[in-house]
């Protein structure tokens, strides 16, 4: 069965002329951006934004010292089964590069940040409101492919360190910050029990940390496969949370661009009134509608038509 299902990476510049591809998904805070008649301001402002931060958490560091490029990652999952449907596009994650302004050393960065997938639309948008409960194997399939891909090839020909997924917190939950203190992630907090954002990222290997860096506003949900507070430098953290901090400003304002920061026990929540508004162009409303229209093109075009090969390989997988 190993080569039933391949994987290629191509990888496209996120800058201020980036323009999103066909296959990728518009609700991608990436896309999202780079849309509509403000779509080079937005892009300009939002790397400003990233660079700023990058270099506000190096501590000791000048304000111009450090630049953060960006790669956007795509996988495709390449099927051999007979099916019309040879390719589907998996998987886009954000690659990080920390320029030393003043050295010209490039440092390696964490691949993961907005993490993008097809596939979770579908599992979400789709297959859970059609359920009437969750799944006991919900999740399955995705934590399958996306294990699958990190033994293959085509990531270990690239990628030397393990993906860190960094999102929002729940406004469903509630966390207490402990006495844990990173010098860059900062201040960890934890939170009530595990959600089912937490057992989806599961099914992918990966357990969630809760830290808020020094200057942040909120705390972030880091996703990992090890120890995302030992496994990789501080230069490669500030990338990471330079990055997701700043999509977060602009995504959710009212919980990471708010005027006041978190307590040590805190509820997030959308409806917070005391927040600056970033000045980038973001449309959260179009975002959530088109996830559903992206979960329906992901059932056609991957879940239907390699049904039977899926749930044969992720139930091979499970056994393991």
């Amino acid at each position: 069965m190993a080569n039933d299902l391949t994987f290629s990476i191509t990888r496209t510049r996120f800058d201020e002329d980036y323009s999103p591809a066909d296959s990728s998904r518009l609700t991608t805070n990436f896309a999202n951006l780079a849309r509509g008649e403000h779509r080079q301001q937005n892009l300009r402002n939002a790397l400003a934004m990233i660079d700023e931060r990058a270099n506000d958490l190096a501590s000791g560091a000048d304000a111009d010292r450090y630049s953060v490029e960006l790669d956007i990652v795509s996988v495709t999952a390449h099927f051999v089964d007979g099916s019309a449907d040879g390719e589907f596009p998996l998987i886009e994650v954000l690659d990080v590069t920390i320029v030393d302004q003043h050295t010209g050393e490039r440092h390696q960065g964490i691949l993961g940040n907005n993490f993008s997938s097809y596939l979770r639309d579908y599992d979400f948008a789709v297959l859970l409101p059609s359920a009437g409960g969750v799944p006991d194997d919900f999740g399955q399939l995705h934590g399958a492919l996306f294990q699958r891909f990190l033994e293959s090839d085509a990531f270990r020909s690239q990628f030397d360190a393990e993906p860190v997924v960094c999102i929002s917190v729940s406004t469903s939950q509630t966390y207490q910050q402990t006495e844990t203190v990173h010098p860059v992630l900062g201040a960890e907090y934890h939170h009530e029990h595990s959600s089912l954002t937490d057992d989806y990222f599961g099914r992918m290997g990966m357990q969630v940390r809760y830290f808020m860096p020094p200057g942040g506003k909120a705390p972030l949900a880091f996703y990992s496969r090890g120890d995302v507070a030992n496994d990789y430098s501080d230069l490669q953290l500030v990338g990471t949370i330079a990055t997701m901090e700043t999509f977060q400003k602009i995504y959710r304002p009212e919980i990471y661009n708010a005027n006041t920061a978190a307590p040590s026990t805190y509820r997030p929540s959308l409806e917070h009134t005391d927040f600056s508004t970033p000045p980038v162009t973001y449309d959260r409303e179009e975002r959530s509608r088109l996830a559903i229209t992206q979960g329906r093109y992901t059932e056609e075009h991957l879940v239907k038509p390699h049904r039977a090969l899926l749930e044969r390989w992720a139930e091979s997988a499970l056994a393991r």
